[in-house]
């Protein structure tokens, strides 16, 4: 799906390990190849620096300054305090005030949830907004949901996270019916910690086509749409599984360099070995959004390339136009009607 061309998306220009050139070169291929508007905050003068040697003739592309520059290393809780001029705090008050549809950002992952939920605020009814990110399976794709917003979770939260991500799956995957799993060290029921037992309880009577337990072997086996646990558990899967894919693609060059045999091998089977590569690389996913917050927010990897940055617009773009916030507002709701004024 191309998103709209009214659609106007906050890109935090000095968010992630190369910025501020990757993130303007991602904003610069999402305006072109999207048609869309992008608004890029941060510190003005070294953004028209980068600019100036681009081609962005026909593009809306609109600057905003913020001088101040969250690092990655730095304390969360004290950043968003003293910083409040900050790019990250400067470009969530702008989708605040409406005057951009959603915002994009490689940046301190705990800074964005902070002030994202801060300043925007949750959905009403939601606890805990939750990181959902896209994982490639051996059949098509499924949603792994939270990848570290939460740390310690209670029941409800998990509960809550298998809503959102089956709303991320149907909509944005367009899986009609997603498969729901939680994540335990067992498939049968009476498997896991206090918490897995007490939310496969609750998960098995909710309205949601809930599957069973998962165990680790099934986040790429692609029997589950998507896969839900606490924030801890689900880092540790995706940081395991990034280590686990740039490990397999060095460990492969290796072993094709070492004979003359595989190198003639590889020749014949590069567009497979390209396609593999592709299924695998992060940035064709772009970021992981954040879900649960009144607005649009997608966080990317500090080490994103401008690829990424471009896909997670686009992505933005989609959650926008399929009013994704509304979706999960009602449905949460609609679940929790007796709690939610």
């Amino acid at each position: 799906m191309i998103p709209s061309k009214t659609v106007r998306i906050c890109i935090d220009a000095m968010g992630g390990d190369h910025a501020p050139g990757v993130p303007i070169d991602g904003a610069i291929q999402a305006a072109r190849e999207f048609g869309v508007s992008v608004v890029l905050v941060g510190i003005e003068e070294d953004i028209k620096k980068h600019i100036d040697a681009c081609d962005i003739r026909g593009l809306s592309i609109e600057i905003v300054h913020a001088p101040e520059v969250i690092g990655m290393d730095e304390d969360v809780l004290s950043a968003i305090r003293k910083k409040r001029g900050s790019s990250i705090r400067i470009g969530v008050t702008l989708v605040k005030e409406g005057k951009v549809d959603g915002f994009v950002s490689a940046g301190n992952t705990g800074a964005i949830m902070a002030t994202m939920k801060t300043v925007v605020g949750s959905i009403e009814g939601v606890d805990r907004p939750a990181l959902a990110t896209v994982v490639p399976t051996q059949k098509s794709h499924a949603v792994l949901i939270d990848v570290g917003a939460n740390v310690n979770c209670k029941p409800r939260h998990l509960e809550q996270f298998a809503i959102m991500g089956s709303i991320y799956a149907r909509e944005i995957l367009g899986i009609k019916n997603p498969r729901v799993g939680l994540m335990s060290v067992g498939e049968e029921e009476g498997k896991g910690n206090d918490l897995t037992k007490e939310v496969f309880k609750t998960l098995k009577d909710a309205d949601l086509n809930f599957v069973g337990n998962a165990e680790g072997r099934d986040v790429y086996a692609g029997n589950m749409d998507v896969i839900v646990c606490d924030g801890f558990t689900g880092n540790v899967i995706l940081k395991v599984s990034e280590s686990l894919i740039e490990a397999v693609q060095v460990l492969l060059r290796h072993e094709i360099e070492k004979h003359i045999l595989c190198k003639f091998g590889y020749f014949l089977t590069r567009p497979a070995l390209a396609t593999f590569k592709k299924r695998l690389d992060y940035s064709e996913y772009g970021g992981a959004p954040l879900l649960g917050i009144k607005g649009v927010c997608m966080i990317c990897h500090g080490r994103s390339p401008a690829k990424a940055i471009k896909n997670a617009i686009r992505v933005a773009g989609e959650f926008i136009e399929l009013r994704i916030d509304e979706r999960i507002r009602a449905e949460i709701e609609k679940t929790f009607k007796k709690e939610v004024r």
